[in-house]
């Protein structure tokens, strides 16, 4: 098998899998013994070749969390956003808080959280945003009443199309979302946006480490 023919494979595959596609999931497509399979080295460099060939297109080749995905380029969301008739969900202010919170001083309870805002955070936001997988429980905290300690996802990062935390945006770069009230934020201004806060109070986690670690909204759109 050329290089030629593993390419349209795995260009074909980021086509149709309608989801990210890791370096082992991409690996698999090839049966060592029937194709002469590539080498994660040689996948490497025909994503690379993808990503090139796609630069001048109206869809990229993008590396995220979960592995590579082809998305469409942000400056068409103009036009591509007439092929639907609704419009895209908005969120409210206290959701995109509520989350950028989580992303921003992980892990975090839903106390301290409603501490940081000044007001009680609604069952039906934390809903929304765990049942869009943006959120897990990580873990509780070790303190009377043990109560959950919240983190992001890959499923986060996905979405906003990060690779990890490290890529979201300074806070300064957030006041044109939702106008965030940047105030919650002022012990962490100075903080790198790439980890979680440090706690001295022990987190028992409930199994795994946080996935976050190993994320109108977005502004490209995954291919289908």
């Amino acid at each position: 098998m050329n290089q030629e023919q593993v390419k349209n494979i795995i260009e074909a595959a980021l086509l149709v899998a309608g989801e990210p596609l890791s370096l082992d999931r991409l690996s698999d497509l090839f049966v060592p013994d029937l194709d002469k399979a590539p080498d994660r080295a040689s996948i490497r460099s025909v994503l690379a070749s993808l990503e090139t060939d796609y630069r001048r297109r109206g869809v990229q080749l993008v590396e995220v969390a979960s592995g590579y995905r082809l998305q469409t380029r942000a400056d068409l969301a103009p036009w591509l956003n007439r092929l639907w008739e609704e419009r895209p969900q908005r969120y409210s202010r206290a959701l995109l808080e509520t989350l950028a919170i989580i992303a921003y001083r992980q892990p975090v309870t839903r106390g301290e959280i409603e501490d940081i805002r000044g007001v009680s955070v609604s069952q039906s936001i934390m809903k929304t945003i765990t049942e869009r997988e943006w959120v897990r429980v990580v873990g509780h905290r070790d303190v009377p009443g043990r109560p959950a300690v919240y983190a992001t996802t890959r499923q986060f990062l996905d979405y906003f199309g990060l690779k990890h935390l490290g890529e979201l945006p300074n806070l300064a770069e957030l006041r044109d979302i939702g106008d965030l009230n940047l105030d919650l934020f002022a012990d962490a201004q100075d903080e790198p946006a790439s980890g979680a806060r440090s706690d001295e109070t022990e987190v028992r986690r409930t199994g795994g480490e946080t996935e976050g670690e190993a994320a109108e909204l977005p502004a490209a759109v995954a291919s289908q």
